[in-house]
């Protein structure tokens, strides 16, 4: 598995690069705020999840989870690559990375507001 950084996950997401940010939390954290773009899939249920939610296995794929400590994203990131995907990368200092950079997180009543009800 490779890591990617802050500043490189940033710059991917400015430069339109295509890749998909997966949230490693339940889906209560998820939805309490998480990294704009990504979806949720707990690491209990990649097995279950993966081939319905991230069709493509050779994709890029970033997971993440709550901050360094949390070993969600890297067990998520290890199920990936059992499964046969071939190009996942762990955001391993997570969305505490991502909001003491003061990056905006993204939560349901954002979304509720905004009208997307997915």
């Amino acid at each position: 598995m490779k890591h990617i950084t802050r500043e490189e996950l940033k710059q991917d997401i400015n430069n339109g690069n295509n890749l998909t940010l997966v949230e490693a939390l339940p889906e209560k954290y998820w939805r309490a705020g998480h990294l704009p773009g990504s979806i949720q899939i707990d690491y209990t249920e990649i097995n279950k999840k993966a081939a319905a939610l991230l069709p493509d296995k050779d994709a890029k794929i970033v997971v993440y989870c709550a901050n360094a400590e949390c070993q969600n994203s890297t067990k998520a990131a290890r199920s990936l690559e059992a499964l046969g995907y071939e190009n996942i990368y762990e955001y391993a200092d997570g969305k505490q990375d991502w909001v003491d950079a003061d990056l905006p997180l993204v939560s349901d009543i954002q979304n509720l507001i905004k009208g997307d009800t997915k």
